[in-house]
């Protein structure tokens, strides 16, 4: 998708909107309007698409720094269409869970999740993004509960659903590790019949 950098577009608003305005009062409001237009158009874009898009580019290319930057050059992100919104949280999200800023990144997910996404992918992503958080946290019961909200959903892309069958393995073996453990077993410690450890043999 093409994008104008956004400091470009903060000069073409300035330059256009208000050089149009300073014109206008100079020589007459005549053809200065095309001017003022201009700017006005190159404004409204940036209120309600923000720096979402070249944010999300940047994300990409796991310039995490970049992106964060590129994001904060989003200003009254309340003003944003909807659709670009909830895209402006699941990034701040995604950038809060890089820096390991679970809480933060919770906040996000769910000011996301309350608005209105494009499709199933985008929500069944943020699901298992806070599904993952749950999981760091050791809360596998709140782990499954939004791993098994995002199943119901109709996922199409291919490396989401990748992304579903490896968190759905280490469900499983987490499931896998509890009985183990309840029946004794330890990682390292292998069990003889009637209960008793094998020790190693002294030297």
């Amino acid at each position: 998708m093409f994008t104008i950098n956004i400091y470009l577009k903060f000069a073409i608003i300035a330059v256009c909107l208000v050089g149009g305005i300073i014109l206008s009062f100079v020589l007459g409001f005549g053809y200065t309007w095309i001017f003022i237009l201009i700017g006005l158009i190159f404004l409204a874009s940036y209120i309600f698409l923000g720096t979402v898009q070249s944010a999300s580019e940047l994300l990409q290319k796991m310039d995490f720094e970049g992106a964060e930057k590129r994001l904060d050059l989003t200003f009254f992100p309340k003003l944003l269409y909807v659709t670009n919104r909830a895209f402006y949280f699941i990034l701040k999200g995604s950038l809060a869970a890089q820096r390991k800023d679970n809480n933060a990144a919770e906040g996000f997910f769910n000011q996301a999740l309350a608005l209105d996404l494009p499709s199933d992918n985008e929500k069944g992503m943020v699901l298992l993004q806070m599904a993952g958080i749950q999981a760091q946290k050791n809360n596998w019961t709140g782990a499954k509960n939004y791993f098994y909200q995002a199943k119901k959903l109709k996922i199409t892309e291919s490396q989401l659903k990748e992304q579903f069958k490896q968190f759905e393995t280490a469900i499983e073996n987490r499931g896998q590790m509890k009985v183990a453990q309840s029946m004794g077993m330890k990682t390292g410690q292998m069990m003889m019949p009637g209960g008793k450890r094998r020790r190693p043999k002294m030297r």
